[in-house]
C-alpha cells in the first residue's frame, strides 16, 4: 500500500510538472502609451493548479500564471480592460475566469470552454458572470477538429444570448472551413491572424481566405495578436506587421488586439512590452488605435 501511494505521488507529480515555459518575467515598459480603457482582448489565466486544477488529458501543462501576475502585467502595460480566454488546460471548468471577473469591478470579460452537456441555466450563469463567447480549437497540437455535431449544437445554444464563437485554426485549414464560417448564424472571431506564416507572404491562400472572409462577411472579426506566432524572423516580429496592417485596413470596425499572455506553446517567448510597441507600427493612426483597442472590444464584449 505504501508503495502504491508512492507510485501515485510520482505519477501526479509528473502530471503537474510544467511542460511549457512561463512568460518573460521582466516585462519592459512599452514606449507606446495605450489609450484609456485599452483592452487586452485575448489573454489567459492559468491556475494556480491547487485552486483551479488542470484538466486530465490536457494537451500541455503550463506553469501557474495566476490572477495577481495577470493584473501586475496589465498595470505595467497600461491596460484597462481584459478578456480572459479560458484555455484548454482547464477543460470545461470556467471558474478561474468567473472568479477573476467577479473581483474585476467590471473591467474583465471572458470566453468560455463548454461542451453540449451544458444546460441553459449553466449558460445563463456564465452570461451573468461576464462571459460573452465560447471557444473552439481546430489546431492540431491541441486536439484537432472538434466534433462538428457538437460544434453546431453549441452554436445554436449560445446564439440567443448574443454570444460570438472564438476560433483557433492552423492557417493551412482556413480555406477548408471558409464556407462553413460564412454560414454561421453568429459573429465569430479568428485568433492570432489565422496563424498564417509570415514567410509565405501576403498572397498565400490562407491569408487571402482570411481577408476575403473579412470583406464579404460582416460576422467575421479577427484578433491582431500572436505576432510571435505569425513571425518567421523572430524578435522583434516586424515581419508580422504587414499582415496586421492589411487586416486592420480591410475591416477596421471588426478587429481587436490582445497579448496572448502567458504565451503558451510559442517557439520564441516574447516580451509583452515589445508586443505593445508593435501597435503603432501596424496602426499608427490614433483613430484606428482607439477602434481596435477600446471601441471594438467594448462593442463585442459589452463592456
Amino acid at each position: 500500500r505504501a508503495n502504491l501511494r508512492r507510485d501515485l505521488n510520482i505519477t501526479e507529480g509528473t502530471m503537474d510538472k510544467p511542460t511549457i515555459p512561463g512568460p518573460d518575467p521582466d516585462t519592459r515598459t512599452p514606449k507606446f502609451r495605450l489609450p484609456a480603457l485599452a483592452c487586452d482582448a485575448h489573454t489567459h489565466i492559468f491556475g494556480p493548479g491547487d485552486k483551479y486544477p488542470y484538466a486530465p488529458g490536457r494537451p500541455y501543462t503550463p506553469p501557474d500564471a495566476p490572477l495577481e501576475d495577470f493584473r501586475a502585467l496589465h498595470r505595467k502595460l497600461g491596460i484597462g480592460r481584459a478578456v480572459i480566454v479560458n484555455a484548454s488546460v482547464h477543460g470545461t471548468d470556467n471558474r478561474v475566469a468567473l472568479d477573476a471577473i467577479a473581483v474585476s469591478g467590471g473591467t474583465f470579460r471572458a470566453v468560455a470552454n463548454i461542451d453540449d452537456s451544458i444546460t441553459e441555466r449553466g449558460l445563463r450563469e456564465l452570461h451573468d458572470g461576464g462571459f460573452r463567447g465560447c471557444r473552439f480549437n481546430f489546431v492540431r497540437h491541441l486536439g484537432g477538429v472538434p466534433d462538428m455535431g457538437v460544434f453546431h449544437r453549441i452554436v445554436a445554444m449560445v446564439a440567443p444570448l448574443g454570444w460570438h464563437i472564438d476560433l483557433h485554426f492552423d492557417a493551412i485549414d482556413l480555406p477548408e472551413y471558409a464556407e462553413m464560417l460564412a454560414k454561421l448564424p453568429v459573429r465569430y472571431t479568428i485568433d492570432h491572424m489565422g496563424r498564417v506564416k509570415a514567410s509565405d507572404g501576403l498572397d498565400q491562400l490562407p491569408f487571402r481566405t482570411l481577408i476575403d472572409l473579412m470583406t464579404r462577411d460582416e460576422k467575421c472579426w479577427v484578433k491582431v495578436c500572436g505576432c510571435e506566432r505569425v513571425s518567421s524572423g523572430g524578435p522583434p516580429f516586424h515581419d508580422a506587421v504587414p499582415f496586421a496592417r492589411r487586416i486592420i485596413e480591410t475591416a477596421p470596425d471588426r478587429v481587436i488586439w490582445g497579448t496572448d499572455w502567458p504565451h503558451p506553446n510559442v517557439k520564441v517567448m516574447p516580451n509583452d512590452g515589445d508586443l505593445v510597441d508593435l501597435i503603432p507600427l501596424f496602426a499608427p493612426e490614433p483613430e484606428l488605435q482607439q477602434k481596435i483597442l477600446v471601441d471594438n472590444p467594448a462593442r463585442l464584449f459589452e463592456f
